[in-house]
């Protein structure tokens, strides 16, 4: 909160010294938010490298928002070296917590793999809300990608993802709009959608 300024006067030095006494005493959220602090630089001089060992004993916990993290870091190679196969480890890790973003991450591993179990994971995080899980779970229902082809239940996820801001739904949205596919042609409605996507 400190950090922040979230409910309280920001002081980054404050939260970061809170953030190590809970990391010291073992608690995981204290070690993710000090690997926050070194990855952004935030009261902490930026050492991708040791935000990246936080991020692992937090992660090491259970703690399904570091181990998400830790993923991102692996798939993307910061603070150490890029490794593919054990970013999907930590996103399995975080999905199987009920972690939307690492279904999401984990489901996106899996697409040119096992699509049925990507859809599976991209249906989880869907479900919860995640609007990148929801568009990419309309794709795969447009295409029929693990899964029978659905144009209506496609244009419902697009409209999902879509009302929460998530311009390549928006854009599906407004095509299917545009040219009355599935949904009543309504070149307003499509308008309104593309412009919202811009």
């Amino acid at each position: 909160a400190y950090r922040l300024g979230k409910g309280l006067e920001k002081d980054v030095d404050e939260g970061m010294r809170l953030a190590r006494e809970s990391a010291a005493g073992g608690e995981a959220i204290g070690q993710r938010q000090v690997g926050n602090c070194y990855r952004s630089g935030s009261g902490v001089e930026k050492d991708e490298e040791r935000a990246v060992e936080w991020y692992r004993k937090a992660a090491e916990q259970g703690d399904a928002v570091a181990q998400f993290t830790l993923g991102c870091c692996c798939e993307i190679g910061i603070g150490m070296e890029q490794d593919k196969a054990q970013a999907v480890e930590w996103y399995r890790k975080a999905a199987e917590q009920g972690d939307a973003l690492g279904q999401t991450h984990l489901a996106a591993c899996c697409v040119d793999g096992d699509v049925v179990e990507a859809v599976k994971w991209y249906r989880r995080a869907a479900e919860q809300g995640c609007d990148d899980a929801q568009n990419n779970l309309a794709i795969c229902c447009e295409q029929g990608i693990g899964m029978e082809q659905d144009k209506a239940q496609a244009v419902e996820w697009y409209r999902k993802a879509a009302e929460q801001g998530d311009a390549f739904a928006q854009t599906n949205l407004g095509f299917y709009c545009e040219h009355g596919e599935v949904v009543e042609q309504d070149k307003v409605q499509a308008l309104k959608w593309y412009r919202r996507a811009a």
